[in-house]
Parts: structure tokens; sequence; C-alpha cells
């Protein structure tokens, strides 16, 4: 699931508030906080926008699943194992 946002757009400073240990450990390690926190912002967006997907279509996605129980899957016929 791609996610639409651009990629090149500018970058923004922004004021964070985080713990004082996790960031002397993350500083002394030499992580680079806004590439880790970018990162972590999109694996969120990800799976928000998975579990929203799956919230708008529950009902879809129940109808099929009660169809293909009933009826099986038109590729049953083919299947050799």
């Amino acid at each position: 699931m791609a996610l639409s946002f651009d990629q090149n757009a500018p970058k923004k400073p922004t004021n964070l508030t985080i713990n004082s240990d996790l960031l002397e450990k993350a500083r002394a390690e030499k992580i680079n906080l806004s590439a880790t926190l970018e990162k972590a912002l999109v694996e969120q967006l990800r799976s928000t926008e998975r579990e929203r997907w799956k919230a708008e279509n529950q009902s879809a996605i129940e109808a099929l699943n009660e169809l293909v129980e009933r009826n099986g899957l038109f590729s049953d016929s083919f299947r050799e194992f």
C-alpha cells in the first residue's frame, strides 16, 4: 500500500519532547533522529491506513468470504494439491 505524500517536500524544523536519556543514548550512537522519526512515521501511517482500509471494507470482505465458503473458488477444479 503506497503512501501518498510528497517525498521531495522541503524539510520543516519541528520541536519535539522526548525522554532525555533516550535522546542521549541515540546521540551517543550517532542515530539520525530526523531520518529515524520519518521512517517511524511512514510505518505508523501505513499501519493506520491499512487498519482504516480493513474497517471500511469489512462488509465486502465478509461477503466475499461467505461466497467462497458457500461456492468455493473458481480455481478449485484446477488444483492438484
